[in-house]
């Protein structure tokens, strides 16, 4: 190896942040500054926040829940055909009037909605 080409290791650097906190570490420069540290860094200290620029982060939800409503009302929809059309053919077998069953079927899924 060659001699005379390493940097001075300090064994006792400080490391001051701008909170004010230090502590010591080994480096090869003696003091070192930091903007931030754990003591400080909102990801360590819990005070994380989501930065709203402009109503984006309320918007984003929004259309989110819309996304997720429409979804969750039309599978209750296919639901309410596919129950209907099984009620209705149950009782044109029976010699029921079809559409009274299915009238009592999308009652029922109507005071589900309501309740």
């Amino acid at each position: 190896m060659k001699a005379n080409i390493h940097p001075t290791y300090f064994e006792n650097a400080r490391v001051t942040c701008s909170c004010g906190n230090s502590w010591l570490t080994g480096s090869t420069i003696q003091e070192i500054h930091v903007n931030i540290c754990s003591q400080c860094h909102p990801f360590y200290t819990g005070e994380q926040r989501i930065v709203d620029t402009v109503g984006r982060v309320e918007r984003f939800v929004k259309r989110l829940e819309a996304r997720q409503s429409a979804t969750a009302r039309q599978e209750i929809e296919a639901k309410v055909r596919r129950e209907s059309e099984e009620a209705a053919r149950k009782a044109r077998a029976r010699g029921d009037n079809p559409e009274k069953a299915v009238a009592e079927v999308v009652a029922r899924y109507a005071a589900e909605q309501n309740a």
